[in-house]
């Protein structure tokens, strides 16, 4: 059974779901334990506290997943991952109204001295004067990011009466405008507001986002509240602007060491802090933990996950469409792969049609896979495909043509061209049909029910709903060769289950693909290969359920 180590608190019902598929470890690990347990787990789930390093991940061995109960994932090596073919997920939109309303409790705590204000008050003083504050209203945000948890803070600041001025070179204006906000660049945003709020999201670009220059740029008396990722504010920086006054305050929820429980920003009086208690909300804890454990499982299952950090994006509204054409792309690859003796230089994935618009980069992951299955011994994945084809030198092209009106339905071409651009006859002789000019193809579309069609292999037309196991043939056109065909694999209790015939023209090059309901052994691939006129003759095995359609 597979086993799922989980290193810090997750959800009871995601828990529950996990361990409708495997056996479910709760371990709190130091480093060198986490190193020393990972072999024997197929799933790791995290949340902000455990590193999982390139070191870990290269001892699990059997790793297929990690999983994020949250957003940011810098806690995790991602290269390192999508390296070794274990895909990464997390969970985006969980925490952004518990993160929204964690920013302004810091803001508020900030702005009117709770913490100090309580405090004093505990040890027996009453200061009213002490910690007089300032109000919300009329004052300036300054929002650095304005994706998911952004757009959330920038809503509520509209509602306390604030000005709000964002940064994000992602967003369009238009977005920004729906909700009252101005996007401005970062000095502009830095000289202007009197809070700046950080929502990035952590990259090596935002590393030390705002340091000592950009808190020079700042208006003098203005605060930063981060909820954002620990780091991206220089805290040496900031602490020396605190403690000289030209920043009035700062809250901070984020540091760039965690947990940390003794540093200089703590010790000073305008300084308001959390342990990182943005997503710690009952209703963020449970949905993260539940869409965590769904989407590690469907890992686990076999299943694609879109949503994974090291996948190329697919807009949520374009997933179903998208995730139909999984298996076509699959099959293609796949088909690729085996018809042909053919040395491979580069891949081509060619979309026509409706899907040629939309995000199909996942897609030609999933060819990749396909064609790599039976041509490596390393494991080949949706995630790691690229890799893999550039380390045995096979380039990746994708081409797109997107049919106007009356479209017909999408279709996929895969072309192989051969390395070096030789010609790369297969064995057997080489013909001067359209084989033999450098390049191997297959066109395929799906079927009104969903099923897998191939429509043409080599630029022959021909037309078959492909099973399991296919005999392919690719030989010159002459009269008895399919009922030769036929004899022998008839001979070796072979059954054809169907046949499709494709040729370029009369006497000239052809293909065809004998359905077959078990694959049949070398010996008669062989004796198919010897007959008279037959440039080459494979199996070629589809995952496409174990019996042929």
């Amino acid at each position: 059974m597979m086993r799922v180590l989980v290193t810090e608190p997750i959800a009871e019902k995601g828990l529950a779901i996990l361990r409708e598929v495997a056996e479910v470890d709760l371990r709190r690990l130091t480093p060198a334990e986490l190193v020393e347990a990972i072999p024997a787990y197929d799933a790791l789930i995290v949340r902000s506290e455990t590193r999982v390093t390139g070191e870990v991940l290269r001892r699990g061995a059997r790793l297929k997943v990690v999983g994020r109960a949250g957003v940011g994932v810098d806690n995790i090596d991602v290269a390192t991952a999508t390296e070794l073919g274990i895909a990464v997920v997390n969970v985006p939109g969980g925490n952004t109204i518990s993160a929204a309303e964690h920013t302004f409790a810091l803001m508020l705590a900030l702005v009117r001295n709770l913490p100090q204000a309580m405090a004093a008050l505990q040890a027996g003083r009453w200061e009213r004067q002490a910690f007089q504050g300032v109000e919300l209203h009329g004052k300036t945000l300054g929002i650095i990011g304005l994706g998911r948890i952004g757009y959330e803070v920038a809503i509520r600041a509209r509602a306390f009466g604030m000005r709000v001025l964002a940064y994000d070179p992602y967003v369009s204006p238009a977005r920004a405008e729906a909700i009252g906000v101005r996007l401005v660049d970062l000095p502009e945003l830095l000289r202007e507001s009197d809070i700046v709020s950080i929502h990035a999201a952590k990259t090596p670009e935002t590393a030390r986002l705002i340091g000592a220059r950009e808190i020079e740029m700042m208006k003098p008396g203005a605060r930063i509240v981060n909820c954002a990722r620990g780091g991206m504010v220089d805290e040496e920086a900031l602490y020396e602007a605190l403690r000289t006054g030209r920043l009035a305050g700062a809250a901070l929820d984020v540091f760039s060491t965690e947990p940390v429980t003794d540093h200089p920003l703590f010790r000073l009086p305008n300084v308001v802090v959390t342990p990182h208690l943005a997503a710690s909300t009952r209703e963020a804890q449970e949905f993260s933990g539940v869409q965590i454990a769904l989407q590690v499982a469907r890992v686990l299952r076999g299943e694609l996950v879109p949503e994974a950090v090291n996948l190329p994006p697919v807009p949520p509204d374009a997933q179903g469409e998208v995730v139909r054409y999984l298996p076509l792309a699959e099959a293609l690859g796949a088909f690729l792969g085996q018809a042909f003796a053919f040395p491979a230089g580069e891949v081509e994935v060619h979309y026509q049609g409706p899907l040629a618009e939309t995000a199909v980069q996942i897609l030609t992951h999933t060819v990749l896979k396909g064609f790599l299955a039976r041509r490596t011994e390393e494991p080949v994945n949706y995630i790691n495909a690229p890799r893999v084809a550039q380390r045995l030198g096979i380039g990746v092209r994708e081409s797109r043509q997107a049919v106007g009106g009356g479209s017909p339905d999408s279709r996929i071409t895969v072309r192989l061209r051969g390395a070096g651009g030789g010609s790369g006859g297969g064995p057997g002789g080489s013909g001067a049909g359209a084989g033999d000019r450098g390049v191997r193809s297959v066109t395929g579309a799906l079927t009104p029910e969903g099923r897998v069609r191939l429509l043409e292999v080599n630029g022959l037309p021909l037309d078959l709903v492909p099973g399991r196991y296919q005999v392919v043939t690719r030989h010159h056109d002459r009269p008895g060769m399919l009922g030769q065909f036929g004899t022998i694999l008839g001979a070796a209790g072979v059954n054809i289950a169907g046949l499709a015939l494709g040729r370029e023209r009369r006497a000239g090059e052809a293909v065809a693909v004998f359905l077959v309901d078990e694959p049949p052994p070398p010996e008669v691939l062989a004796r198919l290969a010897a007959v008279d006129g037959v440039l080459e003759a494979r199996l070629v095995v589809l995952p496409l359920g174990e019996e042929p359609a």
